[in-house]
């Protein structure tokens, strides 16, 4: 058996997230088919994260096992040939012995972004962006999302779901296999590009709906519904209805894993 990595991106408007699920289209599913359409051989690639439905990567990590001898250009054409144009593999190669998308890693990116209120959101960037309806100070959001830095117990912004509480608890890495909610993160800021408020943070891990529900509470504050400085005390209550509500999928990109 062989082990590979492949780093893909996709549009994830039409999918129902990364994890495969009867009857619906998925990341994980379409990808699966189509290496068992080129190889023959049933796997399941295993990514670097569950991003949700609707959500989009800029470079997602992805691996897996097979027996078939065929050559990493000859895979990468067979896919990008047979896979549908919304999701494209960047690359693909053998990877060492071990390599495991998901417990390999050792950070992440994201970025989200939005688009304000005053301006008319073209039909082409509606899908990849969040319309906000609300005006939004940046100066406010980028005092909001300077308060994460550093390690913290998430869990005022992680999903409440008791169904995805194994799903919420993995952590990026090889740390143990156990509950927890503590999360590093090394960069969290703010910026605007060509109209478009971004947001973009690092860290070595990130619950379910973390992102989103950050954004959401920094969007709490940029529209002046609540202080910037509330943060601390949002993280310290540890409780997710303290925190705002969860931004929408669109807007969120998995930007990039590390190793």
């Amino acid at each position: 058996m062989s082990n590979w990595k492949a780093i893909l991106s996709y549009d994830g408007t039409p999918y129902h997230g990364w994890q495969i699920q009867p009857n619906l289209p998925t990341i994980q599913g379409t990808l699966a088919q189509v290496i068992h359409h080129i190889t023959g051989e049933s796997t399941l690639p295993q990514g670097s994260g569950r991003t949700d439905a609707g959500v989009h990567a800029l470079a997602q990590v992805a691996s897996f096992s097979l027996e078939s001898p065929i050559p990493p250009a000859n895979l990468h054409r067979a896919l990008n040939r047979a896979l549908p144009p919304s999701i494209r593999i960047l690359s693909v190669e053998h990877a060492p012995t071990g390599f495991h998308a998901r417990h390999s890693a050792v950070g992440k990116t994201y970025e989200y972004h939005i688009h304000p209120t005053g301006t008319i959101c073209s039909p082409m960037l509606a899908p990849y962006v969040w319309p906000c309806p609300f005006p939004l100070d940046l100066q406010k959001l980028q005092q909001a999302a300077t308060h994460i830095l550093g390690s913290h117990d998430f869990t005022s912004f992680a999903a409440t779901d008791p169904d995805l509480t194994t799903r919420t608890a993995e952590p990026i890495g090889e740390q143990p296999q156990h509950a927890t909610a503590i999360r590093t993160i090394r960069h969290s800021y703010w910026r605007e590009q060509e109209g478009i408020l971004i947001y973009r943070v690092t860290g070595t891990g990130f619950l379910h709906h973390m992102v989103r529900n950050l954004v959401g509470t920094f969007v709490e504050a940029g529209m002046g519904r609540i202080s910037p400085h509330a943060i601390p005390e949002i993280l310290a209550r540890c409780n997710r209805s303290a925190a705002g509500p969860t931004a929408p999928s669109s807007g969120l990109f998995l930007v990039e894993v590390e190793y």
